[in-house]
């Protein structure tokens, strides 16, 4: 038995052969994706990406030669290049994406499918797959490639670039992380979590809940702990409108000096020329890039504006208990948070600039306060589509989950 995560009804997933799919009936969500041997080849997936990351931090990214000078750059110098600058916000959104949430991540991956081979206590081995699972949408190492890209052609036009070993390995490492989370079986693996804990599940009054952290269904009140995992049982996210309006509006707010302050400003023989978001997208079309300069566009402008848009389409729509396009408005939804993160582009670009264009009067790139303000505009934006609820939609328009008698049947 399984509640939908995205519209909240109950329904009974089948006993699936591998490669196969389950998906809800009613608004299309997955529910499942059974993988053959799906816990050790995921383990096998995050031990690698373990060791390139070994290999991504500790050898040189980029290289910048230009007059004569030469700049070398690492993985892990990133965020000093913004401390120095005293743009402490950039030094931590950049550490906490490309080098911590990955590095935990993976971590608690590997650590939670060994610690099922050897006698690890359950509860620990549950916390261990809550954190992990909350760590996956930060953890930006595909978003941070794109970045790089991003710099390098920008840098290119100016000067010379070398590649190094950090960049392949971090290319390995996009790959094994993707490969991870498409190969785990988060049903397989709470499963062989819930055998080891063996805690009856709480009968008597209640209804039926499904855990927000495991996807257990148990009849419960609100509040009890779920006996796979532990985590508080409740109906609905608490407060989601409230909290998604909020920070919603607080994303609206940053919005507007994210694009009229610069994001960065370059000197070249000692005159500085600062620019915009707009004025970077501008900068790539007069070298005629494009590509680049819609990817851009694209990720910095108009994924912002979307997602604002879209986030208040479906908070308006919720509280005018709106009936109609229920499966579309999921759809939006889905898309809205899947999306939100690839805007980071113009902050990991923006990180590599700083920590290679340091070569004083000669050309620098020294961070604005509009980079700390769009990157502030993606957190936030993230943050709301976390905490907005889509089952409240369903609710709101009458169309909640089955009966508990008929579910449980």
């Amino acid at each position: 038995m399984r509640e939908c995560p995205e519209c909240g009804l109950f329904q009974a997933v089948p006993i699936m052969r591998p490669g196969q799919v389950a998906e809800c009936t009613r608004c299309g969500a997955l529910l499942r994706r059974r993988r053959r041997d799906a816990l050790g080849t995921t383990l096998a997936f995050s031990v690698t990406g373990l060791l390139l990351f070994a290999v991504s931090t500790t050898t040189p990214l980029l290289g910048l030669r230009l007059a004569g000078q030469q700049r070398n750059t690492t993985l892990t110098s990133l965020p000093g290049a913004f401390e120095s600058q005293g743009i402490w916000q950039l030094a931590i959104v950049v550490l906490a994406t490309t080098l911590l949430a990955p590095l935990v991540k993976l971590g608690l991956t590997a650590g939670v499918l060994i610690g099922l081979r050897i006698e690890t206590a359950p509860s620990t081995l549950a916390a261990m797959e809550r954190w992990r699972k909350r760590l996956t949408p930060w953890a930006m190492i595909e978003v941070f490639l794109l970045g790089t890209f991003v710099a390098y052609t920008r840098l290119a036009a100016l000067a010379e670039v070398q590649v190094g070993i950090a960049l392949y390995a971090l290319g390995g490492l996009m790959l094994a992380i993707v490969a991870t989370d498409a190969w785990l079986d988060e049903h397989a693996l709470w499963e062989a979590i819930g055998r080891r804990r063996r805690t009856p599940a709480p009968m008597g009054g209640g209804e039926l809940i499904g855990c927000d952290s495991c996807g257990r269904v148990s009849r419960a009140p609100p509040g009890a702990r779920c006996p796979r995992c532990n985590a508080p049982l409740r109906i609905r996210k608490p407060d989601s409108l409230a909290r998604s309006w909020a920070l919603l509006l607080a994303a609206a707010a940053l919005y507007i000096p994210a694009n009229l302050y610069p994001v960065m400003t370059v000197i070249r023989f000692g005159r500085g020329q600062p620019s915009t978001i707009l004025g970077g997208v501008q900068e790539l079309i007069e070298y005629r890039m494009w590509p680049l300069a819609l990817l851009v566009f694209g990720a910095s402008v108009l994924v912002p504006v979307l997602k604002l848009l879209s986030l208040a389409v479906l908070l308006i729509s919720t509280q005018r208990r709106a009936a109609g396009r229920l499966r579309d408005r999921t759809r939006l939804y889905r898309i809205v948070d899947v999306i939100g993160r690839w805007s980071m582009i113009d902050v990991f670009m923006l990180s590599i600039l700083v920590a290679l264009v340091r070569m004083g009067l000669l050309a620098s790139v020294i961070p604005g306060l509009g980079g700390v303000c769009f990157a502030g505009v993606v957190i936030l934006t993230m943050l709301a589509a976390f905490s907005f609820d889509p089952r409240l939609m369903w609710d709101a328009a009458g169309q909640t989950g089955c009966d508990a008698a008929e579910a449980e049947a």
